[in-house]
């Protein structure tokens, strides 16, 4: 992988560059350390919005930054764009599609991927939104099949296109139904004044009794009523059997026709292979309460990727989401910097990780939102402006706050979503039987 050995420096290894691994990359101390970032995009992306991207809101580039342009402090950093295949433990050697690397000390912070239960025709005909090429996918599949309902005088055909099926009501699902629902109100009258907007039916299922379940029942219970209000059809203690790209199958043999089947229903960690069957549980790496793994004292974990079941506030993991991922990959930050690292005795010097939840938010639509925080619920327009202000600032980079800023406002007083655009034309790959 064409690194330098620097014999004074101990080497971290980092495997990934979502919102855990780049904390690390940013603020590790290059004095102490050789560090070297590994991920298969050289960009960070900022999930919240990818939903955005998908409802032709925001271009992917407006939530994308170039990792290089991230990590200011260049020295005695390193960062490759490569697949990671395999880790050996026991030799501390990573093998990828470009070479291998020794590390004296590793952080994996691979994030998740989309989880489909092993229901392999909903991986193939859904579509997830994980990644901005997903969302790409979504965005191109959405304009596409409204194109092709112009194309056709067969009601049912028609009808079936323009039939959204979202599969899970947690924040993405709740934020997807809102944009769509509001790009059946405005968009279509605009771009497609053929079409009858009265086509576009958009379902919202959730396999539990409420929508939001990790927030609290008001929030739950207001987002349920706004996205009524907005026409979305919404399907509780509803879980799905299959789809075969034409009809979703659902429980108790209730059945709807659909191109169009979006899954945010789960995800589960994205681990490499090498680790054993006891490294492992829930589809996440096993840490304790300092985020080292449990069999290997020069493994780190932090993310989505990791799971702390010993935590007698989240006994079943933290959240799979970025606040905790941010926290975590903070707290490593400065226990590698604080401490010269000792595997014997380094956790035995630092406090444990505790996870402080500043609150939880999600938006359902233009004015419409809801926030949790520990001290007040908020609902509507003034949690739709803290939403916004939060996603925000937590946009990487200037350029991308302001392209973020800009859109929203123009979209706000126009009602319209200005990157309809299908550049990469979505195509799905040919099933392997």
């Amino acid at each position: 992988m064409n690194i330098p050995i620097n014999k004074n420096l101990k080497r971290v290894v980092i495997i990934g560059a979502g919102f855990s691994g780049i904390q690390v990359a940013k603020k590790l101390r290059r004095d102490k350390y050789q560090v070297v970032l590994i991920d298969k995009n050289n960009y960070h992306t900022f999930q919240p919005l990818l939903y955005q991207v998908a409802t032709a809101g925001l271009e992917p580039d407006s939530i994308a930054h170039s990792i290089r342009n991230i990590i200011k402090n260049t020295k005695n950093f390193f960062f490759r764009l490569a697949n990671v295949d395999y880790i050996s433990t026991k030799k501390q050697i990573i093998y990828t599609n470009v070479g291998e690397l020794f590390y004296d000390y590793l952080i994996i912070a691979t994030g998740s991927i989309t989880n489909y239960f092993g229901n392999k025709n909903i991986e193939y005909y859904s579509l997830p939104m994980k990644s901005i090429p997903e969302a790409l996918n979504l965005r191109s599949l959405i304009l596409q099949n409204f194109e092709y309902s112009l194309l056709t005088n067969n009601q049912k055909k028609k009808k079936r296109l323009m039939t959204f099926v979202i599969v899970g009501g947690g924040p993405t699902g709740v934020e997807l139904a809102g944009a769509l629902a509001e790009m059946k109100k405005y968009v279509i009258p605009h771009d497609y004044p053929d079409l009858d907007n009265k086509n576009m039916d958009i379902h919202l299922l959730q396999a539990s009794p409420r929508l939001l379940d990790g927030m609290s029942k008001t929030s739950a219970e207001q987002a349920y009523k706004n996205l009524k209000e907005l026409g979305v059809t919404i399907w509780l203690n509803c879980l799905v059997k299959d789809y075969d790209g034409k009809v979703v199958l659902i429980e108790k043999d209730k059945n709807i026709e659909t191109a169009n089947v979006i899954w945010a229903a789960g995800v589960k960690g994205a681990i490499i292979k090498g680790f054993l069957k006891e490294d492992i549980e829930n589809n996440r790496i096993l840490v304790n309460n300092y985020l080292r793994t449990i069999k290997y004292k020069n493994i780190f974990a932090i993310g989505d990727i990791a799971y702390m079941k010993k935590n007698k506030f989240y006994p079943n993991g933290h959240p799979m989401t970025a606040p905790p991922a941010i926290q975590q990959g903070n707290y490593l930050v400065k226990k590698f910097n604080l401490l010269l690292i000792n595997n014997e005795n380094i956790d035995k010097n630092y406090p444990p990780f505790i996870y402080k939840n500043l609150g939880s938010m999600a938006t359902i639509g233009r004015n419409k939102a809801v926030c949790d925080f520990s001290f007040i619920k908020l609902k509507g327009f003034l949690a739709w402006i803290i939403w916004m202000f939060v996603h925000l600032v937590s946009l990487v980079g200037f350029r991308n706050r302001v392209i973020a800023l800009t859109n929203w406002i123009i979209q706000y007083f126009q009602y319209n979503k200005s990157v309809r655009l299908i550049i990469r034309p979505f195509c799905r790959k040919k099933k392997v039987l």
